[in-house]
């Protein structure tokens, strides 16, 4: 007789939880790991581009190379994320010997532990086992998710399924969900955008995406991690189209999640386009824009009554002097109004420069929101003629948002 599993809490902060594996797998369960304030070492030759700006943002310790015995050394947890069995089994007979619980996602029998299909709910966590079959867990998991949802929403906004096939009766497929994920709170996903997300067969994920979304994933979705780190590994945007259209016309639902807002600096209208070239309905979900909600995550509003009656959004990734750029960076100088900055940390003393040349004052306040909305949110504020300066001290990377205008310091008591 098959005994059930007895369901715990761990609480892993501070804890050291070894993950063996960098691709699509460790990518999804990596964030929630992170989440609960793990110390996370990550075994694996290579990684996924997620994972590696995790890494270089010193979020996890990566070891670049096979699996090691001695890796499990002070481990409390082990995950195992390759699909080679041998090389599975080897890392759970190690973890055995030592007496630590192991997740096997190749393996499931094969596992000391198992992880639950789950949803959150601010500081409400509901985890599901369904007797070793993942899809009973995570159809248990959605009706709670629902149910919650119900009971937490306006009456009259309860949620809905999408539209039915009329042939399978299930959701349509064959098509392109462009999905704005939010600035990084995965919360802030719409409510449109996290249904499309639970009836997806394929995900096709940036980097800013929120990792905990894709931990709620079913584990038969396909992940293609399409991360495109500023100035490092990237996947060219014809071939992002290309998977969406090819996956889309092989009958799958796809979901393309982006970061903030598909529509803003997010390149989702070349993706509609392309769909749309091959005959591939899309439906466009817009999401919470970091230019907007990160300044409002650091108690900046990026207009407020009599300091600023307007805001302006760009995009700082080229210089002011690059021939490629479209930003007229003399005219902004001349506004009063809000300036916010995306994508723009590399070449934030050239523009603060161009700016305060043109007539903008360096006394103007700025402020630097880094990685908004998180658990590692961190806020940065000084003058324009600053803010360069100060970001380098600072140690403050990408993603983050930068904000110039008097609306700074508005809600300063």
């Amino acid at each position: 007789m098959t005994s059930n599993p007895y369901p715990l809490g761990l609480r892993l902060h501070g804890r050291r939880v070894v993950v063996v594996g960098g691709g699509a797998v460790a990518t999804r369960r990596v964030p929630a790991l992170l989440d609960a304030g793990a110390d996370v070492l990550l075994v694996s030759p290579e990684l996924t581009p997620a994972l590696r700006a995790r890494a270089d943002a010193g979020r996890l310790h990566w070891v670049p190379r096979r699996f090691l015995p001695e890796d499990l050394d002070g481990a409390w947890l082990v995950h195992v994320a390759i699909d080679d069995p041998m090389a599975a089994a080897s890392v759970s007979a190690v973890a055995a010997e030592r007496r630590i619980f192991c997740v096997r996602a190749d393996d499931r029998t094969a596992a000391t532990a198992w992880t639950p299909a789950v949803t959150r709910h601010g500081p409400v966590t509901v985890a599901v086992l369904g007797g070793g079959d993942p899809r009973r867990a995570m159809t248990v998991r959605d009706a709670i998710r629902d149910l919650l949802a119900v009971r937490l929403a306006p009456e009259g906004t309860a949620p809905t399924r999408s539209r039915p096939d009329a042939a399978t009766g299930g959701p349509q497929r064959g098509r392109v969900a462009l999905v704005g994920a939010g600035p990084g709170d995965p919360e802030l996903i719409t409510v449109k955008g996290w249904r499309l997300l639970t009836e997806a067969d394929v995900v096709v994920a940036d980097r800013l995406v929120p990792g905990l979304l894709l931990d709620e994933l079913r584990p038969d979705v396909e992940l293609v991690d399409a991360s495109k780190i500023p100035y490092g590994p990237s996947r060219a945007q014809e071939e992002i189209n290309q998977i969406l259209v090819d996956r889309a016309l092989a009958g799958a639902f796809v979901v393309r999640l982006k970061g903030g807002d598909p529509y803003v600096f997010g390149r989702g209208g070349e993706e509609l386009l392309a769909c749309a070239a091959a005959g591939v309905p899309v439906t466009v979900v817009p999401g919470v824009t970091s230019s907007i909600a990160a300044p409002a995550a650091a108690g900046i509003p990026v207009t407020h009554r009599g300091v600023a009656h307007e805001f302006t959004v760009v995009s700082g990734h080229l210089a002011p002097d690059a021939p490629a750029s479209l930003v007229r960076w003399d005219a902004l100088a001349g506004l009063h109004g809000t300036l916010v900055i995306l994508m723009g940390l590399k070449n934030l003393a050239a523009i603060t420069a161009t700016l305060i040349a043109n007539g903008r004052s360096p006394q103007t306040p700025a402020a630097v929101v880094q990685e908004a909305t998180t658990g590692t949110q961190q806020v940065l504020r000084s003058t324009l003629g600053e803010v360069a300066a100060d970001l380098l001290a600072a140690d403050l990377r990408p993603p983050a948002v930068v904000v110039v205008g008097d609306v700074v310091g508005a809600l300063d008591a």
